[in-house]
């Protein structure tokens, strides 16, 4: 039986399942990626609810894990040579299991690079700048009187949508006809924008018909339905 005990973070939250990938998580739109990557590949694995109102990811077992304190973080206990692997940052955890399956990112080097682009596309300005403007528009930030910081966001919001409008033309998702890593990294961010955070209207959301097609598809996809709300937010 695989032994985790070695793992801090496994006195906090026992794995029951020790054989299985363990996820330290919230359905949030980082965490989400990696539940429904998990879903879609079918990989066993056992997840564990870190709670934010507990401050949970500010505890010395979960920054054993993730020294940055964010969520999502894993331990794979069957790791690169059967030893078991500690990772954490959402986009690394896609590209990993990517290719530890063998799914949902391409064979092909130059598509897969390709892939990992757009990925990077939305760690580094989809998931930034969406959040952000949800501080400004719905969160603390609604009351400051200076609206320019949100008008900041609000216009690179909209902007970082055209460009994946004028990527989606004319084809199913990020990469073309494949489903891939960067539709699963994407798409939740799209989702709380016009969701959670409200700012469908302010981004005029109406204008991204692509959009709209994309996000539509995404969310009727099983995995996907499930993995949106795992671990359960009010477990």
């Amino acid at each position: 039986m695989t032994d985790l005990s070695s793992f801090p973070i496994t006195k906090r939250w026992p794995a029951q399942h020790p054989d299985r990938i363990q996820l330290y998580s919230l359905p949030t739109p980082n965490g989400v990626k990696v539940s429904i990557m998990l879903e879609e590949t079918g990989l066993p694995y056992e997840a564990h609810r870190v709670g934010f109102e507990n401050n949970d990811q500010l505890t010395p077992e979960f920054l054993s894990l993730n020294p940055n304190n964010k969520i999502p973080a894993i331990i794979d206990p069957n790791g690169p040579g059967g030893k078991p692997l500690p990772l954490f940052e959402s986009g690394a955890i896609l590209l990993y299991l990517a290719d530890k399956t063998g799914k949902f990112i391409p064979s092909d080097p130059a598509a897969r690079y390709e892939t990992i682009q757009w990925l990077m596309f939305q760690m580094g300005g989809v998931g930034p700048m969406f959040g952000q403007l949800g501080f400004f528009h719905k969160f603390a930030g609604k009351e400051y009187e200076d609206k320019r910081p949100r008008d900041r966001y609000v216009a690179e919001s909209r902007r970082l949508l055209g460009v994946l409008e004028n990527r989606l033309q004319d084809q199913d998702w990020i990469m073309g006809k494949d489903y891939t890593i960067a539709d699963m990294a994407t798409w939740p961010w799209v989702r709380n924008l016009v969701g959670f955070y409200e700012a469908g209207e302010i981004v005029g959301f109406k204008d991204f018909p692509n959009l709209a097609r994309v996000l539509a598809a995404f969310a009727a996809r099983p995995a996907v339905a499930k993995g949106l709300d795992i671990p359960p937010r009010n477990a």
